[in-house]
């Protein structure tokens, strides 16, 4: 599959989209990511089945990128929790090679897109009811830090996302500030999507159908211009996410995940 001008066009404006959303809510993108990338490869004769699983591979490629970006710019606002990201990127990189390695390889693209829209939509109730936590309530100990790391390394292999759907309600559930979360949330995104990338490679290395550019199940051409984009609008996403109330952040982090659930339902129905 060549990238003609009117695909590098699709993707660039794609990339800085997804940029700016990794840098304002910690989600790295894959959310906005994986449902354009499905449309634009069955736009272009790939199969449904095999788009949607390369569209997921993809954007979690792209999230190695974009994490680098979005974090350095939090980070240097002082709001990562470092502590938070050692304690759970050990139970991350375990669960991701779990799900992409493993099971990805043997679900079907339609069951992918079908968990993607439910989850998604679970994630998004969650943030917009603002429910309050218990003010006592704490991050747990180091069992379960791991146990929830390898839970949002799992969920996030499955439907190609950085995890902020679930590190980011998670975290605000145990009274970590909501800026903070977005922060941490990007930081992770890092061992999350590196660990998943290498899984899609070597779960795609006899798929048959795959387009030219492709390793494995990653999309080598839209990879290349999706990261470009994304870096470079990162920053941008993360002045907006400082400026914004707390508020208004779970809003719009809601609603966009509702919208990117819709369009993931409607593909798994009618493949």
């Amino acid at each position: 599959m060549l990238l003609e001008p009117l695909l590098i066009a699709e993707l660039a404006v794609l990339g800085l989209c997804t940029g700016f959303l990794a840098g304002l809510l910690g989600i790295g993108g894959g959310m906005l990511l994986v449902p354009f990338i499905t449309l634009i490869l069955t736009g272009r004769g790939v199969t449904p089945d095999l788009a949607v699983k390369m569209a997921i591979a993809t954007s979690m490629a792209t999230i190695v990128f974009t994490s680098i970006s979005s974090v350095r710019a939090h980070h240097k606002r002082g709001a990562v929790r470092w502590d938070v990201v050692k304690r759970l990127a050990p139970g991350i990189v375990l669960g991701s090679a779990l799900a992409s390695a493993g099971v990805f390889a043997v679900l079907k693209g339609t069951s992918l897109a079908l968990f993607f829209a439910a989850f998604v939509s679970f994630s998004a109730t969650q943030m917009l009811l603002d429910k309050k936590p218990a003010a006592s309530r704490t991050l747990p100990g180091t069992p379960g830090m791991l146990a929830s790391g390898g839970v949002i390394g799992f969920l996030s292999g499955l439907v190609g996302a950085g995890g902020g759907f679930v590190s980011v309600p998670f975290m605000t559930w145990c009274n970590v500030a909501m800026h903070n979360a977005v922060a941490t949330s990007a930081a992770l995104g890092f061992p999350i999507a590196l660990a998943n990338a290498v899984g899609y490679v070597v779960a795609g290395q006899r798929v048959e159908g795959l387009p030219a550019g492709s390793v494995g199940y990653i999309f080598v051409p839209a990879l290349a211009v999706v990261a470009t984009a994304s870096v470079l609008m990162a920053p941008q996403g993360v002045k907006a996410a400082h400026a914004l109330p707390v508020k208004q952040l779970k809003r719009v982090f809601a609603l966009v995940l509702y919208a990117l659930a819709a369009y993931m339902l409607y593909r798994g129905l009618v493949a």
